[in-house]
């Protein structure tokens, strides 16, 4: 036996309805402090070495990155 249930709702009265925090606040002090990393930069260089400390692994992910958007991670087949 197979019972389909249909709700219809947003995504915040999703988010609500499953008990999850509302992290839009943090989400716009996160853009905010992003934007003006952004701005403060100036450089091409600058925004690289900050996407740089993101990641774990910084040099390696950033290495891996612009492989990939360069085309060089793409296998000839």
């Amino acid at each position: 036996m197979n019972i389909t249930i249909n709700v219809e709702c947003t995504p915040e009265e999703a988010r609500r309805f499953m008990g999850l925090p509302d992290l839009q606040p943090l989400h716009d002090i996160y853009l905010d402090k992003m934007k003006r990393s952004i701005d403060e930069m100036g450089t091409t260089e600058g925004l690289m070495n900050m996407v740089k400390s993101w990641g774990p692994m910084g040099d390696q992910m950033m290495s891996g990155w612009t492989n990939l958007m360069s085309g060089k991670g793409k296998s000839d087949k």
